[in-house]
């Protein structure tokens, strides 16, 4: 392939000014030249065109774009995939416009007048997502993906405010019940991933945007947190003595927000086949243990009853994003330190 300066503007819709200008600045000379003596551009430059007009839509300056396909590890396949994570973003907006516009077509072939604040309130919820999570993140996302899941949402948050404006307190029989809807959906909506967990809570704490647009106020969030607390200490109940369950009555759920980090942390490590022994594991695991033994105490027989109730009950690890598999690297880690502190004399 060889094209003059035109016949490249013309197949790929560029101007000629364009590309004089990536030439006069360096970024893309044509390489080649015709037996008359025209410059001429090769298969080879056009690859690098693609590369500088893939950059330049994922926002970078032509100076940086410049310095970026200079440097050796730049491939194309790298660019393709960010191009493709961009396209699938677009794709997801695209369905979701595609699922309002025919919303929209339906309630007006009904006789139905549009609500403008519906439209502003979908981009308004969109941006927020934008702010806290990366193109490939919200491609993880299911509750960003899925318009279906946050008209779940909504739904029970509603349920759960007006359980609250019926005088309904944790540890009622209908606030375990939404206690666990909750959890299951958070499980679901963030594809088990802590990480997201905590972004999407700092982003309805901190965003008075964010709280109007999920309706999860100060006061609704407090009453989930104490009915899930509530909850998974009756699921507890049944399997510790009732002195054991004035110590978790007194402790548990403490420290909420200290166990999604290291909980992701964790995964991040076991996914990266990163030894149980690792020192950066061990460290991890001392801090497991340190809040496991906050709510539990120090009592052997004590843990081994709270592990058969983990391990029985599907619904104190729902939303938790603890698998089997993370329970046994956290065992085999522990055992590690175990035998090494053995070893030691200690």
């Amino acid at each position: 392939m060889r094209l003059t300066v035109g016949e490249l503007a013309r197949r790929t819709g560029l101007t000629v000014r364009s590309l004089h200008h990536y030439h006069h600045i360096g970024l893309l000379r044509p390489t080649a030249r015709s037996d008359a003596g025209y410059r001429l551009y090769t298969a080879e430059d056009v690859e690098r065109l693609y590369r500088i007009i893939a950059l330049r839509r994922l926002g970078l300056s032509l100076a940086d774009i410049g310095t970026t396909l200079s440097a050796p590890e730049t491939s194309l396949k790298a660019l393709l995939d960010k191009q493709i994570d961009m396209l699938e973003l677009t794709m997801a907006r695209d369905r979701r416009l595609h699922h309002h516009l025919c919303s929209a077509r339906d309630a007006l072939a009904a006789g139905q007048s549009l609500d403008p604040s519906k439209w502003i309130d979908t981009m308004e919820l969109m941006t927020m997502y934008e702010k806290h999570f990366s193109p490939q993140e919200l491609k993880q996302l299911p509750l960003y993906q899925n318009p279906d899941a946050r008209s779940e949402w909504s739904a029970l948050v509603s349920a759960v405010q007006a359980a609250i404006d019926r005088g309904a307190k944790p540890g009622d029989a209908e606030a375990d019940v939404l206690a666990f809807r909750w959890m299951h959906m958070i499980g679901r909506d963030t594809d088990n991933n802590p990480d997201f967990l905590m972004r999407l809570h700092a982003m309805n704490r901190d965003d008075p945007h964010a709280r109007k647009r999920t309706g999860i106020t100060a006061e609704l969030g407090h009453f989930v947190e104490q009915a899930i607390i509530a909850a998974r200490l009756a699921i507890f109940e049944r399997y510790l003595f009732p002195e054991e369950m004035v110590r978790m009555r007194q402790n548990y759920g403490r420290d909420m927000y200290e166990w999604p980090p290291l909980i992701a942390a964790l995964r991040k490590d076991k996914e990266a086949n990163i030894s149980p022994d690792d020192p950066h594991v061990c460290s991890l695991v001392k801090r497991w243990m340190q809040l496991f033994a906050a709510y539990a105490g120090e009592d052997p027989a004590t843990h081994a009853r709270i592990r058969e109730a983990y391990a029985k009950e599907p619904d104190l690890r729902s939303g938790s994003a603890v698998d089997e598999d993370l329970f046994a690297y956290v065992r085999a880690s522990i055992d590690g330190l175990a035998k090494a502190h053995a070893l030691s004399g200690g």
